[in-house]
């Protein structure tokens, strides 16, 4: 019989993937405890057998996320990343989290766990149990063994698969992981706001699909944040205000049980370690540096054999683990860091715990890339530099000496009319390649401007390793009454290179942080700083390996702004920055104190402690 000529045309969904596709991929809708289902999609190739399972629970589609490309081949329409892994029997499995994309239920940006931020039965970490009881029991070409894993936000969903883990679940890497949203991930760092932001609010919670954009144009951020006044002025402009995440963040200013009650890195400090867990983080992570530091430190002290716990850092920008790792902006490196991170340490770490005749691997408690001199080092422990003192000291030098002057200060007036900007302007962050390589970008545009206050070492005479995360000490004052601070840590190449002429003079940022002044005494509860007087500051910089050669300087940068990047500090007092008035912003006079009594400093973790520094840096 002939096809009808008027037979529909669209029936029941066409599959295009032919039979001669190399691989299986099923779409679930795998249930919770509570009913609710979530989408699920499992990948692996035809003929699998005893597979170990990976998963990734994600708010960025599943969907989308295993269909990179329309393709018959497994490591094509998977994540680069997953190469290696599927090809060698992994099944892998991707997830909507709840209420997002495909899945069911109700979407809260960063679920908290169940307890006083939430009532009901279910957060990510039950979601992830029974996800992985669903699957074990499901799937039958699994041997049963499960680990978990993702960047940024999955690295999140990683850390909370971990508060009450499923027996199934053998293994972890969190990459990037999202812990404290508050005093140093994404959306404040020691209290102040990373204004920057808030259109991942509106594209996460705009609609279902989270593919909500803003219509905002390619003006210049700069210009469009400074003319929008406060943060919470540029979120009404453009309607971010009636979005519940964008709410709750403008009413949590500050560090209130409501982020404490979040934090990762607390919430797991008080749980046994059970499950073998590999924290990855990149040294330029733009986004979140702060959180698995903070894990590791919360989960150190419990991993008394020093095999269950390891941190790696690498010389990567947020996420960066997952792509080509051979340069970031102008840096070069030895090869493809990132593959050689997944193929000879994270694949070998996993097999271990999840294939059945996988032979033992020796992982390494600390892994890092030491920056400079472009090869992998392990450590037993992190930090492996012992704290040696930077003094800021007169003539804007730095020096291993402490100062002697009786009082002694340097002087600068901020502006919050004229910020001092991240990133040369114009500026557009979504530029992708500028957002994503920025923190390695040349210094030299915020060096010599009047409000920002700069202090340079001699040459090197020999290379100094700082291998930890610096911290700021910083002793400084202002005519106002609320000030930010922001620290740089840098490394000033020689001005002459005829070899790479592109790194002649760069100022790179080793570690740069910023301190929210209000904030100085407690995080909960802020204070008005008292005009004149000099306070101490104290803040960690991101963690890092950095080697700086021999003829490289050290240099350190004190200024108060870090704009759009950070909302601007009116520098009065105000209960709520995210509501300060146009008339609330003034200039102010900013001192940075560098005596006796007064001694800011950088504390720097130096391999080889004091005789190395004195060896490299001699007064």
């Amino acid at each position: 019989m002939p096809t009808p000529t008027m037979q529909p045309d669209i029936g029941a969904r066409f599959d295009a993937v032919t039979p001669a596709a190399d691989y299986v991929r099923r779409e679930i809708m795998v249930p919770m405890r509570d009913g609710v289902k979530l989408f699920t999609v499992v990948v692996m190739k035809k003929g699998t057998s005893g597979g170990p399972m990976l998963l990734t629970r994600t708010p960025y589609s599943a969907d989308k996320t295993t269909s990179r490309n329309v393709s018959l081949q497994i490591s094509e329409i998977l994540p680069v990343a997953d190469k290696e892994l599927v090809e060698d029997g992994y099944i892998r499995v991707y997830q909507d989290v709840r209420g997002i994309h495909k899945s069911e239920g109700d979407y809260v940006m960063t679920r908290p766990l169940r307890g006083p931020l939430n009532a009901t039965a279910t957060d990510h970490s039950t979601d992830a149990y029974d996800t992985i009881d669903w699957l074990v029991k499901n799937v039958p070409q699994t041997n049963g063994r499960v680990a978990i894993t993702g960047s940024s936000y999955p690295g999140f969903t990683s850390l909370m698969a971990l508060i009450d883990p499923h027996p199934a679940l053998k293994a972890a890497v969190p990459m990037s992981p999202m812990v404290d949203g508050w005093v140093g991930d994404d959306w404040f760092h020691n209290g102040a706001f990373r204004q920057g932001f808030l259109d991942y609010f509106v594209n996460q919670t705009g609609s279902k699909s989270a593919d909500t954009d803003v219509a905002m144009g390619r003006r210049d951020y700069y210009a469009d944040f400074l003319a929008a006044g406060s943060a919470g002025g540029f979120a009404k402009k453009y309607g971010f205000d009636t979005l519940p995440a964008v709410k709750k963040v403008m009413e949590h200013p500050a560090y209130d049980s409501w982020w404490q009650g979040q934090a990762l890195d607390r919430l797991l400090g008080t749980r046994p370690l059970t499950v073998p867990t590999m924290l990855v983080v990149g040294q330029w992570d733009q986004e979140d540096s702060y959180g698995a530091p903070a894990v590791y430190r919360a989960l150190e002290p419990k991993d008394t054999s020093n095999k269950l716990l390891s941190l790696v850092i690498g010389p990567w920008r947020h996420s960066g683990v997952n792509y080509d790792g051979s340069g970031l902006g102008v840096l070069h490196f030895e090869g493809d860091t990132g593959r050689q991170f997944r193929r000879d340490v994270m694949k070998p770490f996993l097999d271990s715990h999840l294939k059945t005749a996988a032979p033992a691997f020796d992982t390494p408690p600390v892994l890092t890339y030491a920056v400079g001199a472009d090869k992998w080092q392990r450590h037993d422990r992190f930090p492996a530099g012992e704290t040696v003192n930077l003094y800021l000291d007169d003539r804007f030098s730095l020096s291993l000496a402490a100062p002697a002057a009786k009082a002694a200060h340097d002087d600068y007036v901020s502006d919050p009319a004229h910020p001092v900007p991240f990133v040369p302007v114009p500026m557009n962050l979504n530029d992708r390649a500028m957002w994503g390589a920025w923190l390695v970008s040349d210094q030299r545009h915020a060096s010599t401007r009047p409000d920002v206050v700069t202090y340079v070492s001699q040459p090197l005479k020999a290379p100094l390793q700082i291998h930890g995360q610096p911290q700021a000490n910083l002793f400084a004052s202002t005519s106002g009454t609320d000030s930010d601070w922001v620290v740089k840590l840098i490394d000033v190449f020689p001005e002459e290179n005829s070899v790479q002429p592109d790194l002649a003079g760069l100022q790179l940022g080793i570690g740069m942080e910023i301190f929210r002044g209000r904030y100085v005494k407690s995080f909960e509860k802020p204070e008005p700083l008292t005009p004149g007087k000099a306070e101490r500051y104290r803040f960690l910089l991101p963690g890092v390996n950095h080697v700086i050669p021999a003829g490289h300087r050290l240099m350190v940068q004190v200024q108060s702004s870090w704009f759009p990047l950070y909302d601007r500090n009116p520098q009065k007092f105000v209960p709520n920055i995210f509501n300060a008035a146009p008339g609330d912003f003034q200039k102010a006079t900013q001192g940075v104190w560098r005596d006796s009594a007064r001694p800011s400093h950088i504390a720097i973790p130096v391999v080889g402690g004091a005789a190395a520094a004195r060896a490299a840096l001699p007064n």
